[in-house]
């Protein structure tokens, strides 16, 4: 059964699971930083209120957590194994990944130079190919920062702005929006605004994955 505090609880869990606490988690999710306080989850009259689904949409695509992940951690049983299952997936430093050797013709991870982290294990990670790129430049602020984790999947269904990397032939890696794209080329928007958007034909795109969250 879905009660007020089994609801509540299991955005706690998700918060946690990804790192997060309450405050962070809706921050991570672009809501008030207070949306989740414990104090917001009942009225003056004490009346309980409850989560938006906007709110719970929001924090599922910004953890990557499925629905049924979410329903999951509702369950009374499931906090303490589910919080265990981790996947342990390849990382470089973004500035490494436009170096050679790192990456195959079709974008997947090569060598063994890579580092490794590790990462809950939700139904969207499960995909054997995905890698993480640690941010370490200022290039990509305000949203991104140094430090910061992007997850990548190099096969994951890529749509208009959805927030893409993209190696070019000359060997540049970049993080930004998908635009448009057509049989002649691709069109970004830079995630700074002190930076130019771009367009790429074709024949210029070496690979390009999908960014499916950020650890911060």
């Amino acid at each position: 059964m879905l009660t007020h505090d089994k609801i509540w609880q299991a955005i706690d869990r998700l918060g946690t699971l990804f790192g997060y606490s309450a405050s962070g988690l809706a921050k991570q999710a672009g809501l008030d930083p207070t949306s989740f306080n414990k104090s917001k989850r009942f009225g003056p009259d004490g009346k309980p209120r409850w989560p938006s689904t906007e709110s719970i949409s929001r924090i599922l695509a910004a953890t990557g957590a499925t629905m049924s992940d979410f329903i999951g951690l509702v369950d009374d049983n499931v906090s303490a194994p589910y919080k265990e299952q981790t996947l342990t997936i390849p990382v470089i430093g973004f500035a490494q990944a436009g170096a050679k050797g790192y990456f195959d013709e079709d974008g997947y991870p090569a060598g063994d130079s890579w580092d490794e982290v590790q990462f809950p294990q939700v139904n969207k990670l499960s995909d054997s190919k995905i890698y993480a790129l640690k941010i370490t430049g200022d290039s990509m602020e305000p949203l991104y920062r140094k430090d910061d984790v992007l997850i990548v999947s190099p096969h994951a269904k890529i749509k208009r702005g959805d927030r893409v990397v993209v190696k070019t032939t000359s060997g540049e890696v970049m993080a930004k929006h998908l635009v448009r794209q057509n049989a002649s080329g691709i069109e970004l928007d830079s995630l700074n605004p002190a930076h130019h958007n771009i367009k790429l034909a074709s024949n210029d795109v070496v690979w390009m994955g999908r960014i499916l969250w950020v650890s911060q």
